[in-house]
């Protein structure tokens, strides 16, 4: 739909004085098909039209009646209701999604950028929760997304290895640690000696002193600190791969905070060069009240570094070695402050880059109404919650499929497809409740309908005896109008791309594709395709192909498996 956007758009910018994009925006889709495919509201027009919007629709209609795209034009109170010309458009979108269904979402916008960008980044020496699930899923999603959008994309883990939680974990672990009982299973033994220390800690304040301690002396280098906190990590990454694989996420690059200290003293000797840093209270800082921001802290107090040092030196190194142009960072909206100060500093230093540096927030994950807390111990480990999805799910298809083939890897794909998709179809911003019976709810808005949906189609397909080579779109000289819906939803899906990739935000594509669902299913209850005459099962079976493609891609760019039993 978008080409004819833009054909409409270049055919009233003459007569309306508008360009081809404000045209293009003022366009919408009427929420009754039955208006027509497209509506212009001339409201907007009549001031600068010197007409009222009705005799302005009424120009404009005349304007369209010579475009070939456009079967009719009709002006009705102020709107330009607009019936796209069916044969052609279906043909072309239909075999464009059989032939390269790819081609259908991507215009290619971001040739010739690399994006580097950050998401998941669980911390070292603790569970992977659900907490950390928003991130890694709307990470690895703009990841595909951006991707398929033309751009070269850096996908980063940056682990949170540092910083004074190490000192602690590893003074518990002096204390009260069994080495033993943490080989045996090392990030919950740690994540146990984690809570108890801050449990301890309220009865006895200088345990935080202690913690503070031994985190000096690994930022100093100590034999024993160093030893204990690498040993920490390796485990760790064992166990996060472990969750990674579930989801079918794989990193080029676990750089975690530890990655930059040998490159943070350029950072701080550049800043004080350029007269940035001042002292408050101890520490050194950049200050930001010029910028109705508190000052960002670089050095604290005791000269340990802190977070936003290592993120200036992770911008710089992300620039300077992957050669990324656009910087994105997919971390919670609690951060908000944060990544404002870090990206006025690196302005504030003179880098280009940092108006390309976009901080992508999301709501808060609770757990049936609470905000978990790894301090407090209340957390959800996710590869237990990918683990019971999967397993109900392999009960609904001993009940509804008992003899299906590959059983295990379609239980392991519908169960975490649920739990994805359950997050994915939220507006990123919103907070999300996470409660079992609703991420394992089969029915409804959900990963196991838009998988089923594209497991019909190809039943649909084989039941036909489809082969790739048989199948290409064949006229039958009528479309029904559940047979145009489908085709006017698939032409939609470089518009849900575009949008996606602008607001950086899969739950668009995720609610593509339920729309896209919806009206494949409307199509099949009200088409009969195998017992139609050979003209219209051709063309039935043709947009069955396509939709079937369509959704495949659409289901890849949320991190979802398109399959072809249930």
């Amino acid at each position: 739909m978008k080409a004819i956007k833009t054909n409409i758009a270049s055919a009233l910018k003459a007569v309306t004085g508008l360009d081809e994009p404000a045209l293009n925006q003022m366009m919408e889709y009427p929420p009754n098909p039955e208006l027509g495919d497209l509506a212009l509201p001339c409201f907007k027009l009549a001031k600068t039209m010197r007409k009222s919007p009705q005799q302005i629709a009424e120009q404009l209609a005349e304007v369209l009646s010579a475009l070939p795209e456009v079967a009719v034009a009709t002006p009705v109170n102020g709107y330009l209701n607009i019936a796209v010309a069916r044969s052609s458009f279906a043909k072309e979108i239909v075999q464009t999604a059989i032939d390269k269904p790819r081609a259908l979402f991507s215009s290619q916008r971001g040739l010739g950028h690399t994006a580097a960008i950050d998401y998941s980044a669980p911390n070292i020496a603790k569970p992977f929760g659900v907490g950390h699930l928003r991130s890694t899923i709307i990470g690895e999603s703009l990841v595909r997304m951006m991707r398929e959008d033309g751009y070269n994309v850096v996908g980063i883990n940056h682990l949170g290895d540092w910083g004074t939680q190490f000192g602690k974990t590893i003074a518990a672990y002096l204390r009260w640690g069994d080495e033993e009982q943490v080989k045996a299973d090392p990030v919950r033994e740690l994540f146990k000696l984690y809570v108890r220390f801050h449990q301890e800690a309220e009865a006895d304040p200088s345990l935080d002193e202690e913690g503070r301690h031994w985190f000096k002396q690994l930022e100093d280098g100590n034999e024993q600190a160093v030893r204990l906190w690498k040993w920490f990590i390796d485990e760790s990454i064992k166990a996060f791969k472990k969750t990674y694989a579930l989801l079918n996420i794989e990193f080029e690059h676990y750089l975690g905070e530890s990655f930059y200290n040998d490159k943070m003293d350029a950072v701080v000797d550049e800043l004080r060069e350029k007269g940035l840093l001042v002292r408050d209270q101890g520490a050194e800082v950049v200050d930001l009240s010029a910028y109705d921001m508190p000052p960002c802290i670089i050095k604290k107090s005791d000269g340990t570094s802190i977070y936003a040092t290592r993120d200036l030196a992770a911008a710089d190194y992300r620039h300077n070695h992957f050669k990324a142009d656009t910087l994105v960072y997919v971390v919670g909206a609690e951060q908000k402050l944060h990544f404002q100060q870090v990206f006025k500093v690196l302005e504030l230093m003179g880098r280009p880059y940092a108006q390309h540096c976009t901080h992508v927030s999301f709501g808060m994950m609770k757990y049936n109404g609470e905000r978990l807390s790894t301090r407090r111990g209340k957390i959800v480990y996710l590869e237990d919650v990918l683990t019971k999805a999967i397993t109900e799910a392999n009960r609904i298809i001993e009940e509804k499929n008992p003899n299906l083939p590959n059983r295990d890897e379609v239980a392991r794909s519908v169960g975490v497809g649920a739990v994805i998709f359950n997050d994915l179809k939220t507006y990123r911003v919103h907070d999300v409740d996470f409660r079992y019976e609703d991420v394992l709810n089969f029915d409804g808005e959900t990963g196991p309908y838009v998988q089923y949906t594209h497991a019909r189609a190809c039943s649909v397909l084989r039941k036909a005896g489809f082969t790739e080579a048989n199948i290409s779109w064949q006229d039958s000289g009528t479309l029904s109008d559940t047979e145009w819906g489908l085709v006017v939803s698939l032409s939609l899906a470089n518009e849900a791309l575009n949008r996606a990739v602008d607001e950086y935000d899969p739950s668009i594509v995720a609610r593509y594709i339920l729309q896209l669902s919806a009206t494949f299913n409307r199509f099949y209850h009200h088409n009969p395709i195998l017992q139609a005459d050979e003209a219209t099962r051709a063309q039935r079976l043709a947009l069955t192909v396509a939709a079937r493609n369509v959704l495949a891609s659409a289901l890849y760019l949320i991190g979802l498996d398109a399959l072809e039993e249930m």
